[in-house]
C-alpha cells in the first residue's frame, strides 16, 4: 500500500487558498479519474482508495496533519517509504515544484507535524511554490487565493503534480521521479 497526502485546511473558507494547494492537487487527480473523497472520522480526514494507494486530505487543520496521517498509515499498515506528501512552500516561486526524499520542515507546520508523528524526516515530498508575500504577514498571505496572473502557472504545476502522483502510484522509484520532475 501507498499513501499520498495533500496538505490543507478543511472548510470553504480555505478551499482555494495558497495553503490548500495539496488539497487542490489531490482533488484534480480524483476529478480526472472521476473519483470522490469521503470523510472518515477514524482518520479525521477525507480519503479515497485508488488501487493499492490511499489519497488523504487531513481535516486536522495544517498544524496537526501528522495525527491524521499517522492514523491512516497505521490502519493500512503503510511503510514510511511509501508515503508522498504534497504541500505549499513560501520559499519557491509560484508554481515551481521541488521534490525531496527527506529533510527538515523548513518551518512548514504541516510537514513538521508529520515528521514528529512519524518520528522521521525521511518523508518523500512535493513542495509546491506559492512565493513569498510582499508587505504582508505570511499567515495572512497563505490564506489568500492565487491571483489571476498566477493562474496559468498554478494550473500547469497541478497538472505536473498529477503526473508525479501517477508515477508514484505506478511504482516508479522516487529518485527517478525526482530526476524527472526537479
Amino acid at each position: 500500500m501507498k499513501l499520498i497526502v495533500g496538505l490543507g485546511n478543511p472548510g470553504r473558507r480555505y478551499a482555494r487558498s495558497r495553503h490548500n494547494i495539496g488539497f487542490m492537487c489531490l482533488e484534480a487527480f480524483a476529478s480526472k479519474h472521476k473519483r470522490r473523497f469521503v470523510f472518515d472520522k477514524k482518520f479525521n480526514g477525507e480519503w479515497l482508495k485508488f488501487g493499492d494507494t490511499v489519497l488523504l486530505k487531513p481535516h486536522t487543520f495544517m498544524n496537526l496533519s501528522g495525527n491524521s496521517v499517522n492514523a491512516l498509515m497505521k490502519y493500512f499498515n503503510i511503510p514510511v517509504d511509501q508515503i508522498l506528501v504534497i504541500y505549499d512552500d513560501l520559499d519557491l516561486p509560484t508554481g515551481k515544484l521541488r521534490l525531496r526524499a527527506q529533510g527538515t520542515s523548513g518551518g512548514h507546520k504541516g510537514i513538521q507535524s508529520i515528521i514528529e508523528n512519524l518520528n522521521t524526516d525521511a518523508i518523500q515530498r512535493v513542495r509546491f511554490g506559492i512565493d513569498k508575500p510582499i508587505n504582508m504577514d505570511a499567515k495572512d498571505y497563505v490564506l489568500k487565493r492565487f491571483s489571476k496572473l498566477e493562474g496559468d502557472d498554478v494550473i500547469t504545476s497541478i497538472q505536473t503534480t498529477n503526473q508525479i502522483i501517477k508515477s508514484f502510484i505506478e511504482g516508479m522509484n522516487f529518485i527517478d521521479i525526482m530526476n524527472t520532475y526537479n
